[in-house]
């Protein structure tokens, strides 16, 4: 383990800013190489990416390694897999992490099979075991049931990191770092897939992962028409509105409203769950939740052991009688 050295933080790009996940691993990165006495490195891949290496620095990294080519202006794993390669065994970091995101699922276990290490998904929780120094890597385990610490000595000790788990650092745009052009050198017959179309996903207002207030509902809602009352809701509270998987493959909602390990893996401050049992499917999705409020008629649903607060009894006479009360303490 003595040739590697530091921490590689793999950044993400969304809306010409860094994404909200790579200030997080930034200032998680931070703590780690702070505990190692080493460096916080960041690469950042892309068509034209360099821009954010300064808001890199200002969120912790000590060096920003920045891989630009026309070839990288979409994600595309063949691509981004051979860039991250390159870097990492220039840097040798003893520490790679990863977002839990649609492109670190993908990339990170690629990557980490290419530099011949072990790879741990969806962490919550890192930490250094305070003997070995080895980074102990947090997950939920059993649906979520459970958390299980996971440790390797293969280097570099890679671990993808589920959204809001981590909390970024202030930014500090006084920081001071280092900027190192890396070229791609990339072939277009090194990329086996085309990507012939991309059709973005129809949000109107704010996104279910991003939301800090979400109101889901489950097969107990009964129908559409049920769902909307719940959108009445979530537009008070300037929240979103997700669903279980039942009433997405009931067509009650669109798909993109299910919450769980076949849907969005979500980490709100306060999440409303109504007419949801509570199967370990839907819970691993939302288990970051700070706060969790269940409304069941069923006193025995498991949704009642994962949650802060429960309310037995017919949504459809708490729920008006919530809104209302919302209204009016929001209305003073």
């Amino acid at each position: 383990m003595s040739e590697y050295s530091g921490v590689m933080i793999f950044g993400e790009a969304k809306e010409g800013k860094l994404a909200a996940v790579t200030t997080e691993l930034l200032g998680c990165g931070r703590r780690l190489a702070g505990d190692l006495g080493q460096e916080l490195h960041c690469l950042l891949v892309g068509g034209d990416v360099g821009s954010l290496a300064q808001e890199a620095i200002a969120f912790g990294a000590d060096k920003v390694y920045v891989v630009s080519d026309p070839l990288l202006e979409a994600y595309q794993a063949d691509a981004y897999v051979l860039a991250a390669e390159k870097v990492a065994r220039q840097v040798m970091p003893q520490i790679l992490l990863v977002g839990q995101t649609s492109i670190g699922r993908d990339l990170a276990p690629r990557l980490a099979f290419r530099l011949g290490t072990a790879l741990t998904t969806d962490c919550v929780e890192l930490a250094l075991d305070p003997t070995s120094k080895l980074l102990l890597k947090t997950k939920p385990v059993y649906g979520g049931n459970a958390q299980a610490v996971f440790t390797s000595e293969a280097c570099p000790q890679m671990a993808t990191v589920r959204a809001k788990a981590m909390s970024p650092l202030e930014r500090d745009d006084s920081r001071q770092g280092e900027v190192i052009t890396v070229e791609a050198g990339l072939e277009p017959s090194s990329i086996r897939a085309e990507l012939v179309e991309r059709v973005a996903e129809e949000v109107e207002g704010v996104r279910l992962e991003d939301a800090e207030v979400v109101i889901c509902g489950g097969r107990g809602i009964g129908g559409a028409e049920g769902f909307r009352q719940l959108e009445e809701l979530a537009g008070i509270l300037k929240g979103a509105v997700g669903a279980s998987r039942p009433p997405c493959d009931n067509g009650w909602v669109p798909s993109g409203y299910q919450v769980g390990l076949t849907g969005k893996i979500i980490a709100p401050d306060f999440y409303l769950a109504i007419g949801i049992s509570g199967a370990s499917q839907h819970m691993t999705g939302c288990s970051g939740a700070k706060t969790v409020v269940a409304i069941n008629k069923d006193p025995e649903a498991n949704i009642f052991r994962e949650a802060s607060y429960g309310v037995v009894g017919d949504w459809k006479k708490i729920l008006p009688a919530l809104t209302a009360k919302i209204k009016e303490l929001m209305a003073d």
